[in-house]
């Protein structure tokens, strides 16, 4: 897979672009409860020209920063001892999250540039239908129990991994509708619980993509990722203060229109 730099990172115009970027997309995650790469992603690729392998490599360094900061930010309303009580379901998603990871992050080194690209629209457009689907439900009673429930979680994870390894991303515009409407967690509660499934999950994919050459990225733009990483803390800040006071029925439809405008403009990339 040829090697894509950022020649314009030269300029000084490109630093706060990646510091304004990942602050916005940083506060969508916080708020939410996910890792935001699915905004980040077509911004790697759209406005910074990033080959797309290399692209899904740093979208998941700077989403463990944004899972990594948005747990202890979401706290004040979403407390650890709310996610400890809940660990069982951590644990049974993780159980197939790892596992689809490792595969994931695998096939992905293998995909070719415009394979990845086609891919990747695709995803942004499932995840976008999950989000209006997925998110409207309300917390109650769990789609299954028991056994049959431990099985489906597993599984949902397995796959949730694989995307999550294929696109860069937390997973948690997957896991949290699948805690809603599986186990029945509240909205909120979903969110955080989504990222402490998620940041284990991005670590096993993160270590299977630095065996590829691609990993190299990191290396070569280590101002462009520290300034991109130091505005996702803030912006993830300022999403955990404002955890809450956003109507998700306002707010998630129009990021899922922000998904499909960027699946276009990943599906024509060249």
């Amino acid at each position: 897979m040829p090697k894509e730099t950022v020649a314009s990172f030269s300029k000084p115009r490109a630093l706060p672009m990646a510091f304004g970027g990942g602050g916005i997309i940083g506060a969508l995650g916080g708020l939410i409860g996910l890792g935001g790469a699915e905004f980040r992603l077509p911004l790697l690729i759209g406005l910074f020209n990033f080959a797309a392998l290399e692209a899904v490599i740093l979208n998941k360094a700077m989403s463990l920063v944004v899972v990594a900061s948005a747990l202890p930010f979401r706290a004040a309303t979403v407390p650890f001892g709310a996610i400890a009580g809940n660990w069982p379901i951590v644990v049974n998603l993780l159980a197939g999250s790892l596992l689809g990871a490792w595969f994931g992050a695998g096939w992905a080194t293998r995909l070719k540039s415009e394979t990845l690209y086609k891919v990747i629209a695709a995803l942004l457009v499932a995840i976008a239908i999950v989000l209006v689907i997925g998110h409207d439900a309300t917390a109650g009673q769990p789609f299954l129990t028991g056994n049959a429930q431990m099985i489906a979680g597993v599984v949902a994870g397995f796959v949730i991994g694989i995307v999550a390894s294929l696109l860069g991303v937390a997973g948690g515009e997957l896991l949290i509708p699948t805690l809603v409407l599986l186990f029945g967690a509240d909205i909120k509660l979903a969110g955080s619980l989504s990222l402490a499934v998620s940041l284990p999950t991005m670590l096993v994919g993160f270590t299977r993509y630095s065996r590829d050459q691609s990993f190299s990225v990191l290396g070569r733009n280590k101002t462009f990722l520290l300034v991109m990483a130091a505005g996702s803390i803030v912006g993830t800040f300022i999403g955990g203060r404002l955890l809450g006071l956003v109507p998700n029925g306002l707010l998630l439809p129009a990021l899922a229109v922000i998904l499909l405008i960027s699946a276009v403009k990943v599906w024509r990339h060249r």
